[in-house]
């Protein structure tokens, strides 16, 4: 994992302007996640909060992101 909590930044940004994930979603998700965890994506899926679809394009972020 590299990047810590600009990274967790960077990607909730992400999930907001580029997914239109709602705010209330993605704070509940991070109640579920372990501090400083790349686990943010699978939490939110896990939840019914994203789709399959969404979960990789988060992804595929991720990977360019890093």
């Amino acid at each position: 994992m590299t990047g810590g909590s600009s990274t967790q930044a960077r990607l909730i940004q992400f999930l907001r302007e580029e997914l239109a994930i709602p705010a209330a979603s993605i704070q509940m998700a991070l109640k579920q996640n372990e501090p400083e965890s790349n686990m943010l994506p699978m939490v939110l899926w896990q939840y019914g909060l994203i789709t399959l679809d969404q979960l990789n394009r988060i992804f595929d972020w991720m990977e360019t992101a890093a």
